[in-house]
């Protein structure tokens, strides 16, 4: 049985020495757990305590949050409101998304450029402590994803720096997520989060005990990573696929509701920057190995596949 591997990046001496063993698993299974990453388990704690105090308040408070009136790909987004597999019916979650943080006289919140907007965020009153709560993990995540890509760079041929101001003020989102207990009868192909890949560049989640993940490798097992208390689980998305001209490769994986427990999970999707032009690396593309995809900019690739999620929004 393909298992997911396991890396303390904390022992890897320098980012060219991490960035082979990373860029061996993004060619092979796509999905790795890493430990010694450096967040602090107490503030990994203290994001998920407040993402169930946010779940357990009442539905008017999350509905005024809701996605559908925020915008931008911030907000509350309902159970059955998303379907990741387009295909099946709406997911058996719900989730709350935070944005890179702008404040309203931002430029580029002025000018209603896409997924530029601000967070919204429950009462300071009702949920004392979320925002700066999230908003530092927030920022450890985007820290450690830029860490990631320095690796990465050097695993594809291409200056470490190369990443760096891609994703200095990125797509980037923070997600909340939380799956009830399986219900006694799903409709006809219906699950927690359906079969998909992710869209960015990279994704780091942490998760609960509960279960529930589930990774199909490349000979089409499925199977679950290992649940290491304060690990992430990181996989990587399609636009670094279309970087790297399919070198790395995305792997599709999917969430079943547990039986008798609800589920946890908080992912960081880590989406370049708006103006971001994806195109192929110079090192992966050869005369018997074109590029395979048209040059996109990061905004453009994350509408293109936010509007096939939230089609049956419109």
């Amino acid at each position: 049985m393909p298992e997911i591997p396991l890396i303390d990046i904390a022992g890897f001496a320098d980012h060219a020495s991490l960035g082979r063993a990373l860029g061996a698993t993004a060619r092979d299974t796509g999905f790795f757990v890493i430990t010694g990453h450096g967040i602090a388990p107490a503030m990994i704690d203290a994001v998920f305590a407040q993402s169930q105090r946010f779940f357990a308040t009442d539905p008017e408070t999350k509905a005024a949050l809701s996605i559908r009136r925020a915008g931008n790909n911030r907000g509350y987004v309902a159970l059955g409101e998303e379907r990741l597999d387009a295909s099946k019916p709406g997911d058996v979650k719900e989730a709350f998304n935070i944005g890179w943080d702008l404040p309203a006289d931002h430029p580029d919140v002025i000018a209603c450029k896409p997924f530029r907007g601000v967070n919204v965020w429950p009462g300071e009153q009702q949920l004392p402590g979320f925002r700066a709560t999230m908003l530092a993990y927030f920022d450890a995540c985007h820290r450690l994803g830029l860490r990631l890509h320095r690796a990465l760079a050097h695993d594809l041929g291409a200056a470490e720096n190369f990443f760096d101001d891609k994703l200095d003020q990125p797509l980037a989102t923070l997600r909340l997520l939380h799956y009830p207990p399986r219900p006694d009868r799903f409709e006809p192909g219906q699950t927690g989060a359906g079969e998909h890949t992710d869209y960015g560049n990279l994704t780091l989640l942490a998760t609960d005990d509960a279960g529930g993940l589930e990774v199909r490798t490349r000979d089409g097992q499925w199977v679950s990573p290992p649940s290491i208390p304060g690990a992430l689980i990181c996989n990587i998305g399609d636009c670094l696929m279309r970087w790297t001209n399919d070198v790395y490769v995305s792997t599709p994986h999917r969430v079943v509701n547990p039986v008798g427990r609800e589920r946890f999970s908080v992912a960081f999707f880590l989406d370049p920057n708006p103006d971001a032009v994806v195109s192929c690396l110079p090192g992966c593309a050869t005369p018997e190995r074109p590029a395979r995809y048209r040059p996109t900019t990061g905004a453009d690739y994350l509408k293109s596949r936010l509007d096939a999620t939230y089609a049956q929004l419109n």
